[in-house]
């Protein structure tokens, strides 16, 4: 159930005051490297409402990130629902987005740890997607800690970017329910 808590951060539903730093760690050119251009705040404030929405849609949804040490809004991490077909789809993916003081602190896999422990515990879903450019090797890193496989047969070719975009090619990494068991476990 929502939030969820870790030792280092809490993963919660959004507030009006994430509004303002998430608007800024969009306009990182690091943080959007592997998602599009730098956001303006009204574009950063659409996600926001989308992912909102999703929450209402869906039950679950991209988690508010905050350190469980003086509350620093640090990002998102959570599920959402690929509004685009693909052959993995319909699905359920597991993302994240930190701002890049927090990158190679362990947050990211540690949030995402206990997103993945929800979704199979308490939410039963079968298995656990997460997609990202194929260059985008710090995300990746964290999908194979989570114990996430990745075929490369299985790389597509993004469907809501351009044909010449930079950043249309995408690798899925995919994780069951049992396969998190064993790697959990260890």
């Amino acid at each position: 159930m929502i939030p969820l808590k870790t030792r280092r951060l809490i993963l919660r539903r959004w507030t009006a005051a994430d509004r303002e730093p998430f608007a800024r760690m969009n306009t990182d050119p690091g943080v959007m490297e592997y998602l599009g251009e730098p956001l303006s705040r009204e574009q950063s404030d659409e996600v926001v409402d989308r992912i909102k929405a999703h929450f209402r849609t869906h039950g679950f949804g991209l988690c508010a990130a905050e350190l469980a040490e003086g509350g620093d809004f640090i990002g998102f991490i959570g599920l959402s629902v690929p509004t685009f077909e693909a052959a993995f789809t319909p699905c359920v993916e597991i993302g994240w987005r930190l701002a890049a003081e927090y990158w190679s602190t362990g947050l990211a896999k540690e949030g995402a740890r206990e997103i993945v422990r929800y979704a199979f515990e308490e939410l039963k879903l079968p298995e656990l997607i997460s997609l990202t450019a194929i260059g985008n090797e710090r995300s990746r890193r964290v999908m194979a800690k989570l114990g996430m496989t990745h075929d490369p047969a299985e790389n597509f070719d993004h469907p809501k970017l351009p044909a010449t975009h930079p950043l249309r090619r995408h690798v899925p990494y995919r994780l069951t329910r049992e396969k998190s068991r064993n790697s959990l476990a260890q």
